[in-house]
């Protein structure tokens, strides 16, 4: 039987008639759909199964699109358009891939080197008190994430509370629940400081200088959930042995590396900024001049660092887990089903719906909704093309496993930080959120300042 089909656009012919065919009421659509529902049970199940997350991300992303390759030749259909969607996919999620594992080395570098060792040793040291040590550690998530990136940023943070104080819960609990927080907040108004700001940013939904209108939105967001917080933080201070705690060195290179890694960040801006170039592009470039530096080190009788064995500890599942699920939202999206998210914009209206996101990113997280909402791509204009991407990042923190961050901490504090523990405080969480949303409103729809 003949048939052609236009997806998205792409017209797949095997006969003379024109026709638009959903594949989302298909077989293959609902078959795709339960792959994708089942893969994201095991995500979110991960810590009782025991399953890296990476795995079933991968294996929904890869295997929707290969069921889709099957539909078409059992239907006698041109596969050309699945082909170029493909591509096109690649292109999307090769931006992000590369771009957060030069960042990803760039960090391994400044942890082999024994940057972040100084800098735990020099907040211990200071005999601060928890409640400092909470603020301190909350502003270094919020301000290290813009550039870090928020899991990054999360998972360092987690380990140096960690090493203040092991045993305390009622200082590492709200302590940890700050430091999520803190970098997803803190993330929301930096291009890189989240994969959702940086899909955005890729997908050309705003400008570099637009994310920084965020910013009032964020603190004050952050800071009200700390004050929560910081309420139920003990008084007193951690023990501090001077005759025994020797201050780390700093390798030779060190703080060449922190230089070198925010140069990158800025040529990867004005790469992307005035030169239309990807962003990805200046991070690689980055990652070459950092390859040099190991070289010329080495070369003036001063102890180098080898930059892949610094490679081989960059979390591979988290880049192959972001793989997956981008994977898997651009099958939902070549299916068909993305539609019916533009449909909902339509009904309820832009901010309702994007108020909505940052409560959906807390139970599905954040990165597969904020792809969805850029493959349905609604019409919307900037302001709230912002607000989507606040309201996902921090939206993100309501639930511990509805972002990155949160489920880096959750691994690294394994006991500790936990889903019931994160619970008994997410009303902080809320209060918070709501603060935000009362900002953006009054600055972007009642002020017009962005």
């Amino acid at each position: 039987m003949e048939q052609t089909q236009v997806v998205h656009g792409v017209t797949t012919a095997a006969t003379h008639a024109m026709t638009d065919i959903n594949l989302a009421t298909t077989w293959v659509g609902w078959l795709s759909l339960a792959v994708f529902v089942m893969a994201y049970y095991f995500i979110a199940a991960e810590e009782k199964y025991e399953i890296n997350k990476a795995k079933p991300a991968l294996f929904a992303g890869t295997f929707m699109f290969m069921l889709i390759g099957i539909y078409y030749v059992f239907n006698g259909l041109n596969p050309k358009a699945v082909h170029e969607e493909m591509e096109v996919l690649i292109l999307e999620i090769a931006e992000i891939f590369f771009f957060l594992f030069v960042a990803m080395t760039y960090i391994e570098t400044l942890i082999e080197r024994g940057v972040f060792d100084l800098m735990k040793y020099k907040l211990v040291s200071k005999g601060y008190t928890y409640k400092k040590l909470f603020w301190l550690t909350g502003l270094l998530a919020f301000f290290i994430s813009p550039v870090a990136d928020n899991l990054t940023t999360a998972l360092i943070l987690s380990t140096v509370l960690f090493t203040i104080d092991k045993e305390r819960l009622s200082f590492l609990v709200p302590g940890a629940i700050n430091i999520v927080v803190a970098a997803n907040a803190g993330g929301a108004w930096s291009p890189f400081g989240d994969i959702t700001t940086l899909m955005a940013w890729t997908a050309q939904k705003g400008e570099f200088v637009d994310f920084l209108y965020l910013f009032p939105a964020s603190v004050l967001g952050w800071w009200f959930t700390a004050f929560l917080l910081s309420r139920s933080v003990p008084d007193g201070q951690p023990a501090f042995d001077a005759s025994t705690e020797k201050k780390p060195q700093v390798l030779d290179g060190g703080i060449g590396v922190a230089y070198l890694g925010f140069g990158t960040i800025v040529i990867a801006v004005l790469g992307h900024q005035f030169f239309h170039f990807p962003a990805m592009w200046g991070m690689m470039f980055g990652l070459a001049v950092l390859k040099l530096y190991s070289f010329f080190l080495g070369r003036l009788g001063q102890q180098t660092f080898n930059i892949y064995v610094n490679m081989k500890k960059v979390e591979n599942d988290t880049l192959l887990f972001f793989f997956g699920i981008l994977s898997a939202v651009g099958a939902l999206h070549y299916l068909g089903f993305l539609h019916y998210i533009h449909h909902l914009y339509d009904m309820i209206g832009a901010t309702a719906a994007n108020v909505g996101v940052g409560f959906l990113s807390a139970i599905v997280d954040n990165v597969p909704v904020m792809s969805a909402i850029l493959k349905s791509s609604p019409s919307m204009g900037s302001d709230q093309w912002l607000l989507v991407t606040m309201t996902a990042g921090i939206g993100g923190s309501l639930i511990s496993f509805g972002s990155a961050a949160g489920v880096g901490v959750m691994g690294r504090l394994k006991g500790i930080y936990t889903f019931g523990a994160h619970i008994k405080h997410a009303w902080t969480i809320l209060a918070g959120y709501i603060l935000s949303l009362v900002v953006w409103y009054v600055q972007f729809e009642i002020m017009g300042l962005y």
